[in-house]
């Protein structure tokens, strides 16, 4: 079974590009930083208390983080790993691990900023188990309509 299910702030806005051909296709592209439960010291000593996994989303996943996600957002990604390999231009083998996702929610309610501190106007987080759909978010742009 090839199943992962994380849950990071986006390191910046999505790079999306459409592939070309008769059905053409959204390619999104971002960087989540997924929090450790336990620090270590890195090789420089420094506290390492994060890990820094790319995404990859298609189609309409695809347009969807275009449109909505942007740099500092909470959000949970679930999909697969996808590994494989390139040479670059020095000649060089260079591999690659990326999860490919299969569902993008947003983490956090619409009042909540990307700090995790509830906006004042807010008063108390929801906590009712519902996703919180940004503002001017519509209905038609969901993926599940």
């Amino acid at each position: 079974m090839n199943r992962v299910i994380l849950m990071g702030r986006l390191t910046r806005d999505p790079e999306v590009r459409y592939t070309q051909g008769e059905r053409s296709m959204a390619v999104a592209r971002y960087t989540l930083a997924v929090d450790r439960r336990g620090a270590r010291k890195s090789q420089d000593g420094n506290e390492q208390t994060a890990d820094f996994i790319n995404i990859v989303a298609f189609d309409r996943a695809g347009e969807f983080a275009e449109k909505y996600f942007r740099q500092g957002m909470r959000v949970l990604v679930s999909g697969r790993i996808q590994t494989g390999s390139y040479t670059n231009k020095e000649g060089q083998r260079v591999y690659t691990t990326d999860i490919i996702a299969d569902d993008q929610e947003f983490a956090d309610s619409k009042n909540t900023s990307a700090g995790g501190k509830t906006a004042p106007e807010m008063g108390k987080p929801i906590g009712d188990g519902f996703m919180s759909i940004p503002n001017g978010v519509e209905d038609e742009g969901l993926p599940f309509n």
